[in-house]
């Protein structure tokens, strides 16, 4: 491909210009000529049918039709503020207005011409007008604009006032294509092309401008979707198989005493299937000799730290160190807790490192860790330091890994000559498509059950008029010996409206529940740590019945007398954020509730988040709803996949089209696994081109 044609700076086409091409790079990051040619119209309205004036009625979006203007007025004095004009053909008239470019339309008009005009009928005052019509002289039609169907561009304000609205970016978009139709080369074998009946890339790229019809434009969208998800697939899966061919594992060969004398003699219960099932997968990994880079996903409460731990174990007998990284604070000091407990009166050392462990304490640390005397290292960011030093790290466990950032996370692979063994965990639910394009590149473990004796979380929606009937169910729980958590949205720490939202529902609890009788804790982000430790504490030890809190409570509180969630404000919340927030209840044996409380006003999104709460506890299934309610964009994670790179396809309404690229990407490797064979060129070159504008962390997901 000509790829010095498509590099061309943008201000170099006719119809651009330094003004415009300033500004296109500023609202559009459009640069090059290449950049234009992927800037894709949003949608598509039919031009193939003529309306006649008296046919027009207001449910109608868009209508053209075919006559002649007359009887052109000018309003507001000498400093004309609107223009209109009567539009006539055989069956009657309608007016068109003008509120802006007046001046330039006002010579544009001639007599006994016959014009097109394009917009949406309104009526005012009893009579239907268009306003800000779009018009071209029936004898001024061409080839290229001659198309059944109009496509639409997203503009900006900043855009329109250079001229670069829908229309103008189409006037554009036509001249780039004069100029660059004869040039656009295939990115794919011919022998694919054919086998899978696409169409080829240069009428494509044509018909998605400039379509002909309704099936011709789908077969070109379908041809540009499934090369944008091949390629994000072939890049993952070439990542994976550079990784599985080229980075070596330490091998975990021999189940040793640790691991035996925990599962024997430490483990009062039962693994659960999915449990075992996920331990024999990664087990697999450990002895293969390659280094593991797998995805665990389960449910809150689903026993993935028992995983990770036994995990460890196995490094541990295998004379290796192993750590775990969370997101925040108290998170790592609740697996060391749970850790600790899990592992007394076994011969392991176990640590703990974050930002509040003392400078004396630390030291010991680094030191211990560097001599090999720790075994596991538990810890935040801290961890990242370049002072703190294993002696053989043979096994990284990162939970809930979309809290940080891919380069934080990749100088935890740098602590060793030789690669660590990588779990990362999550408790989000992952749906199918997106675990396939975000994590392409990693193996994925699901726990998809629930320990036994775990009863399913009852879920209600209360509007704030039955807050009375709620405060009756609180007090009947606490009488039964069981404690509530209270969450309101925080949305941004700085929001006033919200602290105070917060402070008055403290307030109002304190009111209701008053001491000696019941004891309230109240948590949020602008407290000291001392202070917010201080009240945490105080409830996990029983000491209050209620934790009125903002969303700091997501992760990092494990209290199984804990058996309500009541979340204010619910239709503020994303739906795995509610899920979240109601995985932690139901810890214990004891029948757990979470009430989603809202203001009487709701948005439809916001309604479908609470129903699908109260229908289902299946993570999947709110994970999947989440996907098509807020899309691919805007779940955390996805930027550094290409997700939101893709300029046409949609994971979620184009998962058939995915999941035969991938399909078809595998095949591709399968047959060339280094892609030498010539027949391949295409996809190499394009792929050479797609890595030169992007820069993939996916290997070190």
């Amino acid at each position: 491909m000509s790829y010095n044609l498509f590099e061309t700076p943008i201000e170099f086409l006719k119809g651009v210009g330094p003004l415009r091409a300033d500004i296109l790079k500023k609202e559009l990051q459009i640069f090059t000529f290449g950049d234009l040619l992927t800037f894709y119209p949003f949608r598509y309205l039919d031009r193939s049918r003529f309306f006649q004036t008296d046919e027009l009625n207001t449910n109608m979006p868009f209508v053209q039709l075919k006559g002649y203007i007359k009887d052109i007025q000018f309003h507001g004095g000498k400093r004309i503020t609107r223009m209109t004009a009567n539009f006539y053909d055989e069956h009657g008239k309608i007016e068109l207005v003008w509120f802006a470019g007046i001046k330039w339309l006002k010579d544009k008009f001639r007599p006994n011409i016959e014009y097109i005009i394009f917009g949406k009928p309104t009526v005012f005052n009893g009579k239907f007008n268009i306003t800000h019509p779009e018009l071209q002289a029936v004898a001024e039609q061409n080839l290229t604009t001659n198309s059944s169907l109009q496509a639409f561009y997203n503009s900006t304000e900043k855009l329109k006032t250079r001229g670069l609205d829908s229309k103008g970016i189409s006037s554009i978009m036509r001249n780039l294509m004069i100029q660059v139709a004869g040039f656009i080369e295939e990115t794919l074998p011919d022998g694919l092309v054919l086998d899978l009946k696409l169409m080829k890339r240069s009428q494509a790229i044509i018909n998605i401008h400039f379509p002909k019809s309704f099936p011709i434009l789908a077969e070109a969208q379908n041809r540009i979707k499934f090369e944008e998800l091949f390629f994000l697939q072939l890049k993952l899966l070439k990542l994976k198989l550079i990784r599985t061919e080229k980075s070596k594992g330490f091998i975990f060969g021999s189940v040793g005493k640790h691991f035996n004398d925990f599962f024997f003699n430490c483990l009062h219960f039962e693994l659960t299937n999915a449990q075992k099932k996920v331990i024999k997968e990664i087990r697999t990994d450990l002895g293969s000799g390659k280094q593991m880079n797998r995805l665990l996903q389960g449910d809150v409460g689903s026993g993935k730290t028992l995983v990770a731990l036994m995990l460890m174990l196995l490094g541990i007998d295998n004379s290796y160190q192993a750590c775990i990284m969370a997101p925040t604070e108290i998170l790592a000091i609740q697996h060391f807790e749970n850790i600790k407990k899990l592992l007394k009166g076994l011969d392991i050392k176990v640590c703990l490192l974050t930002g509040s462990t003392k400078t004396k304490e630390r030291k010991i640390i680094h030191e211990e860790l560097l001599n090999g005397q720790i075994n596991i290292l538990i810890g935040t960011h801290a961890l990242l330091e370049d002072i703190v030093q294993f002696q053989n790290l043979g096994i990284v466990i990162i939970d809930e890994q979309h809290r940080f950032g891919v380069a934080q996370r990749a100088k935890l692979w740098a602590k060793n000559d030789q690669p660590p063994h990588i779990l990362v965990m999550t408790a989000t639910p992952i749906p199918r498509t997106l675990a396939m394009t975000c994590y392409g590149d990693l193996e994925i473990s699901v726990i998809d059950e629930l320990p036994p004796g775990r009863k399913a979380i009852k879920t209600f929606h209360y509007f704030e008029s039955k807050r009375l009937l709620v405060f009756g169910f609180m007090k009947e729980q606490i009488k039964q010996g069981r404690q509530i958590y209270v969450v309101y949205p925080l949305i941004n720490e700085s929001e006033k409206l919200d602290l105070m939202n917060l402070m008055q529902g403290y307030e109002s609890i304190v009111r209701v529940f008053p001491l000696p009788e019941y004891a309230v804790s109240i948590v949020h982000g602008k407290m000291k740590a001392a202070d917010k430790d201080y009240e945490m504490q105080r409830f996990v030890k029983g000491e209050t019945q209620i934790m009125v809190a903002t969303t700091v409570i997501e992760v990092g509180v494990d209290v199984p007398n804990a058996s309500v969630m009541i979340i204010e404000n619910s239709e503020r919340f994303g739906l795995s954020q509610l899920h979240q927030l109601r995985g932690r209840v139901g810890r214990g044996a004891d029948q757990s509730f979470c009430i989603l409380m809202t203001g009487n006003k709701i948005s439809s999104d916001g309604k479908k988040r609470i129903e699908t709460m109260v229908r289902t506890t299946d993570g999947f299934e709110i994970a999947e709803q989440d996907l098509k309610l807020r899309g691919p964009g805007d779940i955390e994670g996805t930027q550094q996949s290409g997700i939101t790179d893709l300029k046409l396809s949609d994971i979620i309404k184009d998962e058939k089209i995915l999941l035969l690229a991938r399909k078809t990407a595998i095949e591709v490797l399968n047959d060339d696994p280094q892609l030498e064979n010539p027949k391949n060129i295409r996809i190499v070159n394009e792929l050479k081109n797609l890595n030169k504008h992007n820069t993939n962390w996916s290997k070190i997901s």
